[in-house]
């Protein structure tokens, strides 16, 4: 994820095509250290492609997944006196 947040940081602060070093240089400005093997291959997966496109993809795929969550419980009545 931490590669990720860069990676969109970089887009936002303009650069089209973050490298690997404008990724590492953003995750050493707050002294973290980029896993190589996962950066190389989420730069490898998004070359050529249009960010929009990708998060939007995304996305949709999000909307069709089961979110679970049946409701819980209620809390139990307060007590008084």
């Amino acid at each position: 994820m931490k590669h990720v947040a860069a990676y969109l940081l970089a887009q936002l602060g303009g650069n089209s095509s973050p490298s690997v070093e404008d990724v590492t240089n953003i995750l050493g400005s707050v002294g973290v250290e980029p896993d190589s093997e996962k950066l190389s291959k989420l730069l490898g997966s998004l070359e050529g492609k249009d960010l929009v496109e990708v998060l939007a993809a995304g996305r949709a795929k999000m909307a069709t997944m089961p979110s679970g969550g049946g409701g819980g419980g209620g809390g139990g009545g307060g007590g008084g006196g």
